[in-house]
């Protein structure tokens, strides 16, 4: 058994405005961490100082970790929407968008049928 009893998942605002998107155990200490440049091959390290402007707790180690990596793969866009708790914004530009999305391909039909005079 764990002796962790929560982890927080966490994204930094960095000093060029970039984001940084971690897991810890404290995050008054991890901050603590990355302002006072312990590891300089970090990518916070030239980036200071550094602002925590997200943390969301977890007690299942598991689900922490695939947040943290499902946030890392995300847009710029969509980590403000989660920042700034705007749910409605975030489903907005989570959206898939691309020309490989079903969404593009499910009037098709509909325009196909229109254009070659189909019976209703």
């Amino acid at each position: 058994m764990s002796l962790l009893k929560h982890l927080y998942v966490y994204i930094l605002k960095c000093s060029d405005k970039t984001y940084y998107t971690g897991v810890t155990n404290n995050p008054e200490r991890r901050i603590e961490e990355h302002n006072s440049g312990i590891n300089k091959h970090s990518y916070t390290f030239s980036r200071r100082p550094v602002e925590m402007v997200y943390s969301e707790r977890f007690t299942d180690f598991d689900l922490a970790i695939k947040w943290e990596k499902r946030i890392k793969d995300w847009n710029r866009k969509k980590k403000e929407a989660l920042i700034n708790n705007n749910w409605d914004q975030l489903k907005i530009v989570a959206e898939c968008r691309n020309e490989t999305s079903h969404k593009n391909h499910e009037s098709k039909p509909t325009q196909v049928l229109s254009a070659s005079g189909g019976s209703n």
